[in-house]
């Protein structure tokens, strides 16, 4: 089982691979073709058999046989169905018949990983957020330069990072505030190698900040203080070490704070708390890691817009924060600092 949480939603996958969303539905980022917001999980149409999902401001997935699709804001080609469709209320398959093992949806672009290791980004490039040596919008997949061969990446705010097969973290596009990592703060429309010479597992981009988990299992962020977890609120250019001396397996940059799940399963996250989003029962900021409340075993965690969701390791997912348009998916429209379980089918 995955969760991904989104900007105002969020969407996860069950065991048998039926995709699922709640939340905001105003662009169809839900894809039961409905602009009706839920605060309960509704199915996402076309009975497609995903393996994953992520929750952007829209929302794509990848079913079990590598086909790429998204739903939702497609004002800026986000989508990758060759269309700039401002809401789509079901699954479009994104073009060019590639074969993906991840796609990673943001604001207003995407990418993805083939099974070939071949890194795609499709929709807004006002930044080089898509990667490919260009600063114009696609409203399909587009290549990203370099030739590099991926294990995975990450679509943030107007950027977006990788790790290639051999461990080393790259990334492009926006570069404010250093959220790039590679010791500046220009921007770049193809991908540079983060500073440090660490060699990472994987990375998450997110708004103002990225964030990455070395094969040692320590997490390091780079770019706006406040959300790397190194206890200074100081921007950064290159990665810094996240506090706390925890050895993590995952960690997800959000919009506006970062999660991170160890080893043994326990939930952690640091930066803006307003709304609760990191679970620790308090909405004060955290400038180090907190532990989530609860006690409970997480398999994964996802940070998204002021809130956060996890799926434990007994297959429960549960969400925490900002409840705007029932994005947690309980059944309320009440923020929560703690975490709450997600209604069935989850």
């Amino acid at each position: 089982m995955i969760v991904s949480a989104g900007s105002n939603q969020s969407c996860g996958v069950t065991a048998a691979g039926a995709a699922y969303c709640w939340g905001q539905n105003g662009f169809g980022q839900l894809g039961d073709g409905t602009q009706t917001d839920s605060n309960v999980p509704v199915a996402v149409s076309g009975g497609l058999i995903f393996q994953s999902v992520s929750a952007g401001f829209h929302s794509c997935g990848v079913t079990r046989a590598g086909a790429a699709y998204c739903w939702g804001h497609g004002s800026e080609g986000q989508l990758g169905d060759g269309t700039n469709t401002v809401g789509n209320k079901v699954p479009v398959a994104v073009s060019g018949g590639l074969t993906f093992q991840s796609v990673s949806a943001d604001l207003s672009h995407s990418c993805g990983v083939t099974t070939a290791g071949t890194a795609y980004c499709w929709g807004q490039n006002d930044f080089g957020g898509l990667g490919d040596g260009t600063n114009t919008n696609s409203s399909v997949p587009v290549a990203v330069s370099g030739g590099l061969t991926f294990q995975s990446v990450s679509a943030g705010a107007s950027h977006g990072c990788g790790v290639t097969t051999a461990g080393a973290a790259y990334c492009w596009g926006q570069n404010q505030l250093g959220k790039l990592g590679d010791g500046t703060r220009a921007d770049r429309n193809v991908p540079v190698a983060v500073s440090g010479g660490l060699t990472f597992q994987s990375v998450s981009a997110g708004n103002q900040h990225s964030c990455g988990v070395t094969t040692a299992g320590a997490a390091y962020c780079w770019g706006f203080g406040s959300r790397l977890g190194d206890g200074t609120n100081i921007n950064s250019n290159v990665p810094v070490n996240v506090s706390g001396g925890l050895t993590l397996q995952s960690v997800s940059a959000g919009s506006f704070h970062s999660c991170g799940v160890t080893t043994t399963g326990a939930a952690y996250c640091w930066g803006r708390n307003d709304f609760g989003g990191l679970g620790d029962g308090t909405n004060t900021d955290g400038s180090v890691p907190v532990a989530v409340s609860g006690g409970l075993t997480f398999q994964s965690v996802s940070a998204g817009f002021a809130h956060s969701c996890g799926v434990t390791t007994t297959g429960a997912a549960y969400c925490w924060g900002q409840n705007q348009l029932g994005k947690l998916g309980d059944g309320t429209n009440t923020d929560s600092n703690v975490p709450v379980e997600v209604d069935p089918p989850f």
